[in-house]
């Protein structure tokens, strides 16, 4: 039986050099916290680490013992530089093997594609005693070891990684959200928004500040868990604002 009060959270490490140097634009982010929301669990920490085995090992094992899962997308591939299930068999102190289903799965979706090459091989590598992600995309499974999900960079296999996996973790209640919009300064209304966040219990309050049509204005976004809440806190913003002489846009602006 799931605890509902408990808050379930994730990490993300994007590994890739190519990220780094703003040759490649990150998109999995945006579509695992999203997903991540769905199956409710916090996305609560993103880091973005270059090829490097240290650098890797050392975000894995911190991230992974401070939230219930960790996700890991690149560095999975066919080529030498692909050196991610390397660095995380070497952080969570196991040796890399050749998962036998995974070959066995390489072997038949390449078999009419030129065969299983060494290069090909690779992407049959797992850290010991690790399960496979199911990917319909590309044949090249994703690795499960533990609470850390390994999965591609490209972000339409990731895509399908996450198909395959959703519903099968445990995970709190979805993080429900609202937003109210404001032509106001967001600074004038600092306290105010601090002080409707702490006067409902589980709620969080996003204030996203924008210029537009020679004015200025906010989106205050508003989370929690519990429905009730949520639109308690919504009325209390927007009842305050209204007070203050300035029109509340339900929804935003």
């Amino acid at each position: 039986m799931t605890d509902t009060a408990r808050i379930w959270t994730a990490a993300l490490i994007v590994i890739g050099d190519e990220i780094l140097s703003g040759r490649t634009q990150d998109k999995n982010i945006a579509q695992i916290a999203t997903w991540l929301g769905v199956q409710g669990i916090r996305l609560r920490e993103v880091r973005v680490v270059a090829d490097d085995m240290d650098a890797i090992a050392e975000a894995v094992n911190t991230l992974r013992a401070r939230n219930d899962y960790l996700f890991t997308t690149g560095g999975i591939g066919p080529t030498h530089d692909d050196i991610t299930v390397d660095a995380i068999a070497a952080a969570v102190g196991v040796p890399v093997i050749v998962h036998p289903q995974a070959r066995a799965i390489l072997e038949r979706y390449y078999e009419t594609r030129g065969g299983l090459t060494d290069a090909r091989l690779r992407m049959a590598r797992v850290p010991e005693g690790a399960d496979l992600i199911v990917n319909r995309m590309s044949g090249a499974p994703g690795i499960k070891f533990g609470n850390i999900y390994i999965m591609a960079g490209v972000p339409s296999i990731t895509a399908g990684m996450l198909d395959g996996l959703t519903g099968t973790l445990e995970g709190g209640l979805p993080l429900l959200s609202t937003t109210v919009g404001c032509w106001v300064a967001e600074s004038e209304i600092a306290e105010l928004l601090a002080q409707t966040e702490r006067a409902y219990d589980g709620v969080q309050i996003g204030s996203y500040p924008f210029f537009r049509e020679g004015r200025t204005g906010a989106n205050f976004v508003i989370r929690s868990t519990d429905q009730a809440q949520l639109d308690a806190c919504a009325a209390a913003l927007s009842d305050a604002l209204a007070a203050m002489g300035r029109e509340p846009f339900a929804g935003g602006i």
